[in-house]
C-alpha cells in the first residue's frame, strides 16, 4: 500500500498534491481535497487506487484498477480524480512498466465516475479512451467531446470483446443498455486472464467489517454517525470508527433501513440545543436520526459475511426493469475462470468466483433458494419505486425470470 500506510498523508506530501479544483461540477464529499491510496493487488500486475465520495458524512471509496499489458504498458478501468497525487503514482508506474496505453469509462450513468475521464485523459495524451456505448447528459444529451473527452482518441466500446485493441490480454461483457426513460444504465465487465482478476463498476459490492483505510484519514464522517444522540460526545475509537463505519454502509445501500427512525422536526431542533457541536461542520447541531438498538442485525444481514450482492438501489430500481438481460450478461461474466473481484466502490479484493458472482443476482431468478436482504430494510426504496412509477418517470419492473 502506498501514500498513507505508515504515516497521514498531510505528513509526506504538501496539500495541494490531493487538490481537485473541478470539484464544483460533482460537489460532494471531500470536495476539493481528495486523497488517493494505492495499493498492491496482484504482484507487479493489479494495483488499486482508493479516493473517497460521499453526502452528509455518508462516506464510502470510489476505486481505479490499473492493470500491466504485456509486454509493457498499463490499462485503467474506471479513473478517479487525477490530482497530482493520483498521477504521480500512477506515473511511478509508468516508469517501471510503461505508458497508459488505454482508459476505461466503464458506466453511462455514474457521473461520480464519467466527471474524471476527461480530466484524467488530458494527463496522458497518448492513451486512446474506450467507453460504454449509448453514453448520455442530463439535462442536455450533449456529445462526448463536449463533456471534456478528447474528440480524435475516444471510441465506443463494441460488445464483441475480439474488437477492442486489447483482446489479446482481456475480455469484456456489456451489461444493457438499460433503457429507464430518463436515460440508460450500462456497465462494462473485464476479465483479466493472466490474473483471473474480474473488474466491475457498480453492479456487485462487498461490505467489510471494518471501515476502509481512505475513509479512515479523516475520522469526522464515521464518528458522525456513531452518535446516538446530538448531544453525544464520541471518542475517535477503533470500536467508534466501526460503528459509524457500519451505520455508513446502511445508509448509502438502502437510504433508510428499518432499524433507523426519522425524528420529528421538533424533535431534532430540540436536541440541537443539547449538541455538543453547532459548527457548520457539525450541521449546527441538527441530528435526526435514531437507531434502534438492533440496528446491527440489519448490518450483518447486508455484510452476509463480506459476499459480493448487488446494491438494493439496483435490485428496485434499476436491474429489475431487465431481468433477462441482466442474467445473460451475468451468464456470459460467469462463464469466465476469475478468483477474485475488483468492485469501483466498497471491499477490495473479494476472494470470489463465479458461482458466487450467480448467486449475488438471485433476486432476479422466481425459484431461487439463495438468501436475499431483508425485504424490511427495502420499504424506502420500494416507495420510490410505486411513485416514479406512479408518475410514469420509469418503466415498470419486470416478473423475475
Amino acid at each position: 500500500m502506498t501514500a498513507g500506510e505508515d504515516t497521514p498523508i498531510s505528513e509526506q506530501i504538501d496539500s495541494k498534491d490531493f487538490s481537485w479544483p473541478f470539484w464544483p461540477l460533482v460537489p460532494i464529499y471531500p470536495y476539493s481535497r481528495r486523497r488517493t491510496i494505492r495499493k498492491e493487488i496482484v504482484k507487479d500486475t493489479i494495483w488499486t487506487f482508493d479516493q473517497l465520495q460521499g453526502i452528509f458524512y455518508v462516506v464510502v471509496p470510489i476505486r481505479m484498477t490499473v492493470i500491466k499489458l504485456e509486454p509493457e504498458g498499463l490499462l485503467v478501468y474506471a479513473p478517479v480524480a487525477p490530482t497530482p497525487e493520483c498521477i504521480r503514482l500512477v506515473n511511478e508506474l509508468v516508469a517501471e512498466h510503461g505508458e497508459v496505453k488505454y482508459i476505461l469509462l466503464t458506466t453511462i450513468s455514474g457521473i461520480e465516475h464519467k466527471v474524471f475521464v476527461g480530466p484524467f485523459a488530458r494527463c496522458f495524451p497518448t492513451a486512446l479512451v474506450f467507453v460504454a456505448p449509448q453514453h448520455w447528459s442530463f439535462p442536455l444529451n450533449l456529445p462526448l467531446s463536449w463533456l471534456g473527452f478528447p474528440a480524435k482518441r475516444t471510441f465506443v466500446l463494441s460488445p464483441d470483446s475480439s474488437k477492442a485493441p486489447f483482446a489479446d490480454q482481456f475480455d469484456l461483457a456489456i451489461l444493457g443498455p438499460i433503457d429507464l426513460r430518463l436515460g440508460w444504465f450500462a456497465e462494462v465487465a473485464l476479465f483479466h486472464r493472466r490474473s483471473r482478476t474480474l473488474m466491475i463498476t457498480d453492479s456487485v459490492v462487498s461490505i467489510p467489517e471494518n471501515p476502509p483505510a481512505i475513509v479512515q484519514f479523516d475520522s469526522y464522517p464515521l464518528l458522525f454517525h456513531a452518535k446516538d444522540s446530538a448531544s453525544d460526545i464520541v471518542a475517535d475509537t477503533h470500536q467508534n470508527r466501526r460503528k459509524g463505519w457500519q451505520r455508513i454502509a446502511l445508509f448509502a445501500m438502502y437510504f433508510r433501513p428499518s432499524v433507523l427512525e426519522v425524528r420529528s422536526w421538533s424533535s431534532v431542533l430540540a436536541g440541537t440545543l443539547k449538541a455538543h457541536e453547532r459548527s457548520a461542520r457539525a450541521y449546527f447541531g441538527l441530528f435526526p436520526f435514531r437507531w434502534q438498538a438492533d440496528w446491527r442485525r440489519s448490518f450483518e444481514a447486508l455484510r452476509g459475511g463480506g459476499r459480493l450482492f448487488v446494491a438494493p438501489i439496483l435490485q428496485a430500481l434499476i436491474l429489475n426493469r431487465a431481468p433477462q438481460e441482466t442474467l445473460d450478461w451475468v451468464h456470459q461474466v460467469a462463464s469466465w475462470d476469475f478468483e477474485r473481484v475488483i468492485p469501483c466502490h466498497f471491499d477490495c479484493p473479494v476472494a470470489a468466483n463465479s458461482r458466487e458472482f450467480r448467486q449475488a443476482f438471485s433476486f432476479l431468478e422466481k425459484h431461487s433458494d439463495v438468501n436475499l436482504l431483508p425485504e424490511a430494510d427495502f420499504q424506502l426504496l420500494r416507495d420510490i419505486d410505486a411513485g416514479l412509477n406512479k408518475i410514469g418517470i420509469v418503466p415498470p419492473a419486470k416478473e423475475k425470470v
